[in-house]
């Protein structure tokens, strides 16, 4: 790290800390004693109002905060970014359209013409082909903030009111789904975003128990209703990776024997999604139970091969 760079990060890092050692220091930008005695004094040199006291509880101290120079971006960092914003243009309803759109633009505007030049290089070379998004999502926004700020909303999801707390929010094949908690029913639900009619806020209390859920743990909450259908089939490698790039909370992987397993549950009245699912897999999955699936997906092919 060059010593002008150190230096920014430096300013940052005693703005937060109000009091530091050497040893903070040392740990923190990975120095030695002499080369943050040297820092100290080139902070010193640039205005930075630091105090030192000597003793056994001695230390470094900011007299008051400093006004910290902007943010600076290496090269590599600039082209990160960059790519970053490419791979969410896709998507009609970003969420926080307009704050995107203007970051977007004050991106651009603060490139020097040299790394504008490479941008517009890495624009036309570097290509991410991706699902767009294919429905519109009015209430994206709210469900967004409504997860960031813990609170409860009031949706129409199609022709039914439900009060949910919003937990995850993700992008998936072209459409926006939000895992949420039902607080009426007390069941953890999925639900598209676009068929999210109308969003509210409300004055319920969140679940505070709920807080910790994130995309890794959020499967936890699922919970078959007492109808739930179980099934099980065998996996080949081809079969496993295809389950990595799509599955859903009441699916799963288990290893037994040597053999990996799909196992999962769905209700009575998704037949046709489970049916239309598991056809992706191919010739990578083999049903082992229910006995019903298996006629449901041979109905499935023989109605395909008709339509020939």
């Amino acid at each position: 790290m060059k010593k002008a760079e150190r230096l920014n990060l430096m300013l940052k890092f005693i703005n937060q800390k109000k009091r530091f050692t050497l040893s903070d220091l040392m740990a923190e930008f990975h120095i030695s004693k002499r080369t943050a005695l040297r820092d100290i004094a080139s902070l010193e040199e640039m205005g930075a109002p630091i105090y030192v006291e000597y003793g056994r509880n001695g230390g470094y101290y900011l007299l008051n905060q400093m006004k910290l120079p902007p943010i600076s971006f290496s090269s590599q960092e600039v082209y990160a970014l960059y790519l970053s914003l490419q791979v969410l243009e896709g998507f009609t309803d970003l969420p926080f359209k307009v704050t995107y759109e203007s970051i977007h633009k004050k991106f651009n505007d603060a490139l020097s013409d040299q790394q504008k030049e490479k941008v517009a290089r890495i624009k036309n070379r570097v290509v991410f082909y991706q699902t767009k998004q294919v429905t519109k999502c009015p209430c994206l926004e709210m469900i967004m903030t409504a997860i960031i700020e813990h609170n409860v909303l009031k949706i129409r999801y199609r022709d039914a009111e439900r009060l949910i707390q919003p937990l995850v929010i993700y992008a998936l094949k072209g459409h926006w789904y939000c895992q949420s908690f039902d607080m009426e029913k007390r069941e953890y639900r999925v639900f598209r975003c676009d068929r999210i009619l109308h969003a509210e806020l409300t004055e319920t209390e969140p679940l505070t128990e709920l807080e910790h859920i994130t995309m890794l743990n959020s499967h936890s909450l699922w919970k078959p209703s007492e109808k739930a259908i179980s099934f099980k089939c065998l996996l080949d490698d081809g079969g496993i990776a295809i389950f990595q790039t799509e599955h859903y909370p009441s699916m799963r992987l288990v290893h037994e024997e040597n053999h990996t397993y799909l196992i999962g549950t769905f209700e009575p009245n998704e037949w046709d999604f489970i049916v239309r699912y598991l056809s992706r897999y191919g010739k990578s999955l083999r049903i082992i139970e229910p006995e019903e699936l298996k006629i449901h997906m041979k109905e499935y092919y023989m109605d395909f091969i008709r339509h020939l």
